[in-house]
């Protein structure tokens, strides 16, 4: 008697043909996730735009009429690290959920991205200490607090299509990197004001091209 019950008929193509499929459906989801995250570009540069106008406009308040220049306040620090933090949160949750599940090469890509930014945000910083701790002036010491992270940002910004593979970006962190050069002529005070309305006039653009690219 030849009887195969409960013997298992599948052949070498099929094994091929479930490779072929869990190919489809990885691509199928990588392409969603990208896709989800372009949909999400025009909030957060929305977002951003508003919480760089008011953080850097607050602490240019708190800095107006110095005389002499001692620096910004630590409440109007306090608000800007407050507008910075949910800025971050609001970044963190949407492209977390744009880009749920998709390992590979795409999660390792954001990990260092996410990884370049929190480094140089740290060497901006203790680079900082080290100059008051060297005795700058007051007056370095705010032109640089202002321009020094918004650098670090426009720099990381665009190196960002390598991972997201989106124009936008890099146009954006080009234009971040401009108005941090540029107004750092501002001086002490005004460059406070002058950053905070480039950015978030950059941010703003963004928000609108990329709205309009999602409807078309």
């Amino acid at each position: 008697m030849n009887e195969d019950t409960g013997t298992d008929r599948s052949g070498p193509g099929d094994d091929q043909m479930d490779v072929h499929e869990a190919a489809a459906i990885l691509a199928d989801a990588r392409e969603h996730a990208l896709r989800e995250l372009r949909t999400s570009y025009p909030l957060l540069f929305a977002v951003w735009g508003l919480f760089f106008l008011l953080g850097y406009g607050v602490l240019w308040l708190s800095v107006r009429g110095q005389h002499p220049y001692t620096g910004p306040t630590p409440w109007a620090l306090l608000v800007l690290t407050l507008l910075l933090a949910a800025g971050g949160v609001t970044t963190v949750i949407s492209v977390g959920r744009a880009v749920t599940g998709i390992g590979g090469a795409t999660a390792t890509q954001r990990r260092v991205h996410g990884l370049a930014f929190t480094l140089g945000l740290v060497g901006v910083f203790t680079l900082e200490g080290g100059l008051a701790h060297a005795h700058a002036s007051d007056s370095l010491l705010g032109v640089y607090g202002a321009v020094a992270p918004m650098l670090v940002a426009g720099v990381v910004y665009a190196a960002s299509p390598a991972v997201w593979q989106d124009w936008s970006t890099r146009t954006l962190g080009a234009w971040l990197v401009l108005v941090a050069a540029g107004s750092s002529y501002a001086g002490p005070v005004g460059v406070w004001g002058v950053a905070g309305l480039g950015a978030a006039v950059g941010f703003w653009i963004m928000a609108v091209v990329a709205r309009r690219r999602d409807r078309a």
